[in-house]
């Protein structure tokens, strides 16, 4: 399904752009997928039922791991992401030592409902269920199928060292790569999609074994602006929070 002699053809050009780009390395690639079996695994996209455990940093967000129990076109779409061919590109384009999480925890199918919103975070560090996999690189296909700009739901990008930022348009077939690291922060603002559209993404992760680690663990770290003072304060409250919980209890996000 993943055009890859195009990609192959194009790993050079494919490379710079992601090393270069700004405020933090990130590309975007338009066409990713065979257009007529992306069309057709579109078309069988269910209704999903699992709200995100985003709490009040997010609203109206819905995702499903195991995407590839769904049909033989995600299926496809699952081996040609978990393939060393796959991860060999990958590698290349952004000149990072990395793997696929091949069960997708935290990622599959992501969608956004009327209304929905990501507020900005930097994400995790380190596999909750393996500690020595570092999260490297976020991969973000996107399936919004006839995408305008005034649905909104532009994936933000911002360097928190900097301040430095930037918007990417989430049109359909279109796949983002980015870094992930403690100052990569990202999120969406409220969405405007026509009644029964939904914004809509399948998301892999990319890791890096550690033998060691080489930073303190944490957990996603939520950005929220002052003027909002409860959620600011509960989003300085998060991050202990989630230790003291972990520590009585596993996420459930693998097992969806």
């Amino acid at each position: 399904m993943i055009r890859f002699e195009y990609l192959e053809a194009h790993k050079e050009d494919l490379r710079k752009q992601f090393l270069q780009a700004k405020p933090f390395p990130h590309l975007a690639i338009d066409q990713f997928c065979e257009e007529d079996k992306i069309e057709q695994l579109y078309a069988k996209i269910p209704n999903i039922e699992t709200k995100s455990a985003d709490y009040i940093f997010a609203k109206n967000k819905f995702e499903k791991s195991k995407f590839w129990l769904m049909g033989e076109e995600f299926e496809e779409l699952y081996q040609d992401l978990r393939s060393e061919r796959f991860q060999q590109l990958l590698q290349y384009i952004t000149n990072e030592d990395v793997f696929i999480d091949q069960k997708f925890y935290g990622g599959g199918i992501h969608q956004g409902k009327k209304g929905s919103f990501l507020d900005m975070h930097a994400d995790f560090n380190y596999h909750p269920l393996d500690a020595t996999w570092f999260r490297n690189l976020n991969l973000l296909l996107y399936l919004n199928k006839d995408w305008k700009k005034e649905y909104g739901g532009e994936l933000k990008l911002e360097d928190s060292r900097s301040g430095e930022k930037t918007e990417v348009d989430v049109p359909f077939n279109r796949l983002v790569i980015m870094l992930c690291r403690g100052y990569t922060l990202h999120g969406y603002d409220p969405i405007n999609f026509p009644e029964g559209k939904f914004r809509s993404s399948i998301a892999a992760y990319a890791y890096t074994l550690h033998e060691k680690p080489k930073e303190s663990p944490r957990t996603t770290e939520w950005h929220v602006k002052k003027d909002n003072k409860l959620k600011y304060f509960i989003s300085k409250l998060w991050v202990p929070a989630v230790k003291l919980k972990s520590k009585f209890s596993k996420s459930k996000t693998a097992k969806n």
